[in-house]
């Protein structure tokens, strides 16, 4: 029997949150103090950082993204796509919100509030780089941590798997044409080259590794898998908070001048992460799916792969632009305003469960 089908299905055990994940914020916090300060005290180090480039590339910052990037998709088992069909309202529900809404609420969002409501307060030479960067958050779907949000509202661990593992596959084909679509759309130019050697990158190549590093970690049984998970798990954190000192070494002179702009970038993220979440917990409910199919739906639905729109926003507009800024705002707020939307599911679990279809009682 192979791999994948003695696998399939089965999610990482008893997936709970790590004291770096229960307080993502607060070292996202801290990061940035720590890279503002570095930036103004040593400017020359980190300049010489972001020379180190080929072919548009920064090594260091690749480097560190696939130390991000690859230990979460270790997680996804591609196997569990044969399990779609069990919960397939529930899976058309969140394809919908993550394929369908999400990016374009998104971009619609972004042009309300950066180029109209906030756009006296930013500067007006980063307002198309703030639009894309909320662009690249919106496009690109939760992995991991989703495992982590469907646990705590009793979510059904098969569906969440699936869902991962197919939003997954769609991400590698899907993730360039909405993105190039949605910056055209909102006149900014990006080019495609440029576009489709992040995706092979940041996607292909890291989905590929993962899945022959998952298959060999397999190989010496579940134990010794769970046991490499828990060890490299803190490398792909500390990884992240390093990228994010380095961005914020770069945004340091933006930052000190205009310190309410976290906080402007910050508004159209909340809202679509509500908005999204609530329409995907709706259609659910109405769609006549059960609560521990919702749960992780609405969350899959609203949260984001901020690993993978940081790496993007880099690799497209560079370290001091503010695409790169807007996709490190998804990973400030990330953790408070998903543990909300926990807590919401849970709490309305009695709504849910009177709803007027029978197969939710």
């Amino acid at each position: 029997m192979s791999i994948g089908t003695q696998t399939a299905g089965r999610v990482p055990a008893a997936p709970t949150m790590s004291v770096f994940e229960r307080y993502l914020s607060v070292w996202v916090l801290l990061c940035i103090v720590a890279g503002i300060a570095l930036g103004q005290f040593a400017p020359g180090v980190f300049q010489a950082i972001g020379r180190m480039e080929v072919a548009q590339v920064n090594l260091p910052v690749g480097l560190l993204i696939w130390v991000m990037i690859i230990p979460m998709l270790l997680k996804v088992d591609f196997g569990a796509l044969g399990q779609v069909k069990q919960h397939w309202r529930g899976i058309g529900v969140t394809l919908f919100i993550n394929w369908a809404v999400k990016p374009f609420s998104m971009a619609l969002l972004a042009w309300i509030f950066i180029r109209q409501v906030f756009a006296q307060w930013l500067p007006a030479d980063q307002l198309d780089s703030y639009v894309a960067g909320l662009i690249l958050l919106a496009a690109a779907p939760c992995t991991a941590m989703v495992f982590v949000w469907s646990r705590l509202t009793g979510g059904d661990p098969v569906f969440t798997l699936s869902q991962v593992a197919l939003n997954d596959t769609i991400m590698v084909f899907a993730f360039a044409p909405i993105v190039g679509l949605l910056l055209g759309l909102s006149a900014i130019t990006v080019p495609w080259a440029t576009l489709l050697v992040s995706v092979g990158l940041y996607i292909v190549i890291p989905v590929i590794l993962a899945q022959l590093w998952r298959r060999a970690l397999l190989s010496k049984g579940q134990a010794a898998f769970d046991r490499a998970l828990e060890r490299i798990g803190p490398l792909s954190i500390a990884a992240l908070l390093l990228t994010l000192v380095l961005l914020f070494a770069f945004q340091g002179e933006a930052i000190i001048r205009q310190p309410l702009v976290i906080a402007m970038l910050a508004v159209p993220i909340l809202i679509q992460v509500f908005f999204n979440s609530g329409l995907a917990y709706w259609l659910n409910r109405k769609a006549g799916e059960q609560h521990s199919i919702a749960c992780p739906s609405a969350l899959i639905g609203a949260s984001n792969f901020f690993e993978l729109a940081v790496a993007a926003a880099i690799s497209l507009f560079g370290f001091q632009s503010g695409a790169a800024l807007a996709t490190v705002v998804g990973v400030l707020i990330e953790v408070p305003v998903m543990l909300l939307v926990v807590r919401i599911v849970n709490q309305s679990k009695g709504w849910y469960e009177c709803g007027p279809n029978p197969r939710q009682r």
